[in-house]
């Protein structure tokens, strides 16, 4: 589905409170509650907004530690063995498959440097894995939620005139 500037604007509303109400949104976007509600219902309904949900700090949680962990696996590891892997654990709060050397990146946050490590040694014991290479997080440079800033749409064909 492509988005116009209108509805990047409520998503980018919503993304900021989605507390607020249809007429709030309106008014910021130029627009009637009504208007506003007949969008964020077309957004739901084709998947460009899949829910909504509280934005809790970590630190509240307990979660006062983070590291970004690169995964390395035997020969042709499949990336699904990864994630139902890595899935079982409540300290992986996200998991890619990246470029480069490593397989995955897994991001996981943690009480602690030694509740780190811990969860560092059991992901390492899984059969697949060959190593790891972790990272622990000093402090958070840019944080934006997803949808945040909702970029344009670039049209790649279009030549600069």
């Amino acid at each position: 589905m492509e988005l116009d500037q209108l509805d990047r604007d409520i998503i980018a509303a919503l993304v900021d409170d989605a507390r607020q109400t249809y007429a709030e949104i309106g008014q910021q976007v130029g627009l009637s509650a009504s208007a506003v509600k007949r969008r964020v219902d077309r957004l739901r309904e084709t998947g460009a907004i899949t829910g909504f949900s509280a934005r809790v700090s970590p630190q509240a949680l307990g979660w006062t530690t983070e590291a970004y962990v690169e995964l390395f696996c035997q020969g042709k590891t499949k990336p699904s063995d990864i994630a139902l892997a890595v899935n079982r654990f409540p300290e992986v709060v996200a998991a890619a498959t990246i470029t480069g050397e490593a397989d995955a990146l897994l991001h996981i946050r943690a009480t602690d440097v030694r509740h780190v490590e811990r969860v560092i040694e059991r992901i390492a014991a899984m059969a697949f894995v060959v190593r790891t290479k972790s990272s622990i997080v000093l402090s958070r440079l840019v944080d934006t939620p997803p949808g945040a800033a909702v970029p344009e749409a670039r049209n790649e064909s279009a030549t600069p005139g």
